[in-house]
């Protein structure tokens, strides 16, 4: 997950200077339609594009391997870390209401959860930005082996954090930035202790409800995909295994839910204009940190594009999906893709390459 315009969105490395808005070209929709039709890393890809720029959507490649059925550009996938989004928003609106205070300690919400060897207190605001140093559980998840034989079971999130922080601090907090999922197990955890009630009850009151978000859902336990959607694959040497059948709940609060495009559009949109979030809140979910090698801000990233063109957003993926979601300031142009990968794990998709760089010239 990590790079440039022609790197995937997962890919989006944004760096830390004041927001610009990005001018860009009415959407060609000979190249999207090109891009959408999957290369031999996927089988199957949508794409939405839209904003005061124009607009597009379409998919290409199968929603099923072995049927004609054609992917459909409104179905469900699996968003990955683009779940941050949603955790974060969380975080904000419950500040706002004086629930929650980003600046407050992990050590105050969950007093013993971290080891002794924790000497610093760690801030919300740093799970959420990524610089906390709280290791990552360390289970090879994205391994196709270890993925196979544990994709149906159940994980508790106190004991993935407590596997991580076993290691101890990787560093002070503040000190850097290291991007992973550990920081929103934690910021989950923290926000159920700050409501008394499950994190998902946050995320659907307070984000789900308000942009009325009717696609998109937090699965918990259950394996399937609800409604209409593709199916995601692993190449194997015995030929291709359905991958899309799986257990969210070692993603939880970082990764686990379920959307579509037309969410994923309404969402990016409005926490970046608009009244969802107040000012202040628009301020701090896009302030990068000054820690070393920071490039994230909270649950988002700003990636330059070159010749004054700024995009924001976040990419995700899970066995079986890869996808992103990036807009400009101006509202002229927001990108929603989702590619179904052929091989987990992997750093660059390049059917996600070319539907970026279709969509933002």
């Amino acid at each position: 997950m990590r790079k440039l315009l022609l790197i995937p969105l997962a890919a989006l490395a944004f760096t830390a200077v004041p927001a610009q808005a990005a001018t860009v070209p009415p959407p060609d929709p000979d190249a999207l339609a090109a891009a959408v039709r999957p290369g031999p890393d996927a089988s199957g890809a949508l794409a939405r594009v839209s904003g005061s720029a124009g607009s597009w959507r379409g998919s290409g490649g199968v929603a099923r391997i072995g049927t004609s059925a054609p992917v459909h550009p409104d179905g469900r996938f699996r968003v990955g870390s683009i779940t941050k989004l949603f955790t974060a928003a969380a975080a904000l609106k419950l500040q706002e209401r004086g629930t929650l205070d980003l600046d407050q300690t992990v050590q105050h919400y969950l007093p013993g959860l971290l080891p002794d060897t924790f000497k610093h207190p760690i801030t919300v605001r740093q799970l959420l930005n990524h610089t906390h140093g709280i290791a990552g559980h360390g289970l090879p998840h994205k391994d196709p082996a270890w993925f196979f034989e544990h994709r149906y079971d159940t994980f508790d999130p106190v004991t993935l954090v407590r596997m991580g922080a076993a290691e101890g601090p990787r560093f002070a907090p503040g000190e850097r930035q290291e991007y992973g999922n550990m920081g929103y197990l934690v910021a989950g955890l923290v926000i159920e202790a700050a409501t008394g009630r499950p994190y998902g009850d946050a995320v659907r009151e307070l984000v789900l409800r308000p942009l009325r978000l009717h696609d998109t859902y937090l699965p918990g336990a259950d394996p399937k995909i609800r409604g209409v959607h593709a199916r995601g694959y692993e190449a194997t040497a015995d030929g291709y295994v359905d991958v899309t059948e799986v257990n969210p709940t070692l993603q939880w609060a970082a990764a686990e839910i379920i959307s579509s495009a037309r969410d994923l559009d309404r969402l990016l949109n409005a926490l970046l204009r608009g009244p969802f979030l107040t000012d202040r809140a628009r301020a701090e979910l896009m302030a990068v940190p000054t820690a070393q090698g920071a490039t994230h801000a909270l649950g988002i990233t700003r990636l330059d594009l070159g010749n004054g063109r700024v995009v924001w957003g976040k990419s995700g993926d899970r066995p079986g999906y890869n996808n992103g979601v990036a807009g400009t300031l101006d509202g002229s142009r927001t990108l929603v893709y989702s590619v179904n990968t052929l091989r987990m794990g992997g750093d660059r998709s390049p059917t996600a390459m070319r539907i970026i760089a279709a969509a933002f010239g």
